[in-house]
């Protein structure tokens, strides 16, 4: 069996279980959710066809604001725990309604990407049974092979989940470090350059796609305080996992970048990324340096890729479904803790019913899963995250303005109002460049695709005030702090 013992916690409330997840691990979620191989792999190929030669410099940069995000994001941590990180934040910033309705916001988005994963996932196994085997295999089978792994592991302890992710995440550094020593080691077309990192290629037109495609790459990383409940020591683990996740992504993103250059050459790189084939780049760069065998591998770790990506934002959205069905927002069953495994169970295999439905309608339709489905449902899930990112940076600035709680102004105050202001900017890059991402031209059906995120942020405050006058119970009981917990164990796995 499994006892919880609450420490500082809120009582009468279900908990996930303290203590399971160490640094390491957290990382390992976090980190897999940005899915670093297919970034570098559609990203890396897309800044350089859209804005230039700057984006080596721009991951750089984007870093740097979410690192300074990242300062007051972790002081609030040790002072505010929930598995719904950014509700609670907000909640206490800008009081429960703004909660509320960033809360709606978050979960959308964490549930749309998750669908739109899934998405991808069928459509990348279907092109490596094809390259590899020679064999035509419908999307759906990938899809639906990745939602059984996926709810099975969901419905597990995140711990369990975090050992799948980190042998996932070590094959696909490995490959793009390989890549990269042989193409260094090798030499490219052209002599080897810096120019990349020149300032004023962030001025160029089209410069604001790289912040588009920069933003974009690191989604996810707010994920260290989402597990600060299962954390080992919570004030330690959440801030150490946030910066080496921010800082390895920011770094390794950037030199990956860069190695385009080095394959291609500077000028070369500019002429592949216009051809047709574009998408394609990674994979003549691992055949040129290091042979066909890469360019298999690279396309099998790309499926994996995306169902390490697909596993974190399921574990995400079930985090904060389960926080909302205890704080009574949703049915108050979604709130409960599995009695063997401690985790968020049923708001799990939420998530997982929800996600089958488009896949099905998709399936059914014979719509493009790519175009039509995936890239369209990422489009909508990055928009509405970085604006709840924008949120949660100005609710710590916020909070912290009251009291600064023993903490330094610029870990609380200066670096999280920076971080903000570029969040605020990157939303705006976002949605005046949406068509980037989502791939349409219309300007109305791009708005259209951006107009769930405010909706959901005006209802959630709404719905809020009405409890507040209808339901004060309800309405206290909104984006509290839950607390930590231990766990002791002494159960058959």
């Amino acid at each position: 069996m499994t006892e919880l013992q609450p420490e500082t916690a809120r009582p009468g409330v279900q908990r996930l279980p303290g203590g399971r997840l160490g640094v390491f691990a957290v990382v390992c979620l976090v980190v897999s959710a940005a899915a670093p191989l297919t970034v570098a792999a559609s990203a890396g190929a897309t800044s350089y066809r859209l804005g230039g030669l700057g984006g080596p410099l721009a991951m750089l940069v984007c870093a740097v604001v979410l690192i300074c995000f990242s300062f007051g994001f972790t002081a609030m941590s040790g002072h505010v725990t929930n598995s719904a990180a950014f509700y609670a934040y907000v909640g206490k910033g800008f009081g429960r309604p703004a909660g509320l309705g960033v809360a709606a916001v978050t979960t959308f988005a964490y549930v749309v990407l998750t669908c739109s994963f899934y998405g991808f996932i069928g459509f990348f196994t279907a092109i490596g049974m094809r390259t590899i085997f020679g064999i035509e295999v419908h999307w759906f089978v990938g899809s639906a092979l990745a939602w059984g792994v996926v709810t099975f592991l969901g419905h597990r302890s995140a711990e369990a989940g975090a050992r799948v992710l980190a042998v996932i995440l070590t094959g696909e550094v490995g490959i793009l470090v390989i890549l990269s020593v042989a193409a260094l080691v090798n030499g490219g077309p052209e002599p080897m350059s810096l120019g990349s990192y020149q300032p004023g290629l962030l001025f160029v037109p089209g410069a604001a796609a790289l912040f588009v495609l920069g933003f974009g790459a690191f989604v996810g990383f707010e994920g260290t305080a989402i597990y600060a409940e299962e954390a080992k020591r919570p004030k330690r683990t959440v801030p150490l996992a946030t910066y080496i996740a921010v800082g390895f992504l920011g770094a390794f993103y950037s030199f990956v970048f860069w190695i385009y250059t080095v394959a291609f050459g500077v000028d070369g790189v500019l002429l592949a990324a216009q051809e047709d084939d574009f998408q394609d780049m990674i994979f003549i760069a691992s055949t040129t340096y290091l042979g066909d065998w890469a360019a298999k591998v690279i396309a099998v770790l790309v499926v994996t890729s995306f169902l390490a990506c697909v596993l974190a934002f399921h574990n995400s959205s079930a985090r904060y479904i389960f926080s909302l069905g205890r704080d009574r927002v949703l049915p108050a069953y979604l709130g409960e803790v599995h009695p063997r495994h401690g985790s968020p169970s049923k708001a799990s295999l939420t998530v997982s019913c929800i996600a089958a439905v488009p896949l099905i309608v998709v399936a059914v339709t014979g719509a493009d899963v790519f175009l039509v489905f995936g890239l369209i449902a990422y489009a909508i899930g990055v928009a509405a995250i970085i604006f709840a990112q924008a949120v949660a940076a100005l609710a710590v600035v916020a909070y912290f303005a009251k009291d600064r709680r023993g903490h330094s102004p610029w870990r609380v105050l200066i670096a999280p109002a920076i971080g903000a202001f570029g969040l605020t900017v990157a939303w705006i890059a976002i949605v005046a460049n949406f068509s980037i991402i989502s791939g349409l031209e219309g300007a109305w059906q791009n708005i259209a695709l951006i107009l769930p995120t405010p909706i959901l942020f005006v209802a959630g405050i709404l719905l809020a005030n009405r409890w507040r006058r209808t339901d004060p119970a309800r309405f206290d009981g909104l984006a509290q702090d839950i607390g930590t917990t231990t766990i002791v164990v002494d159960r058959v796995e």
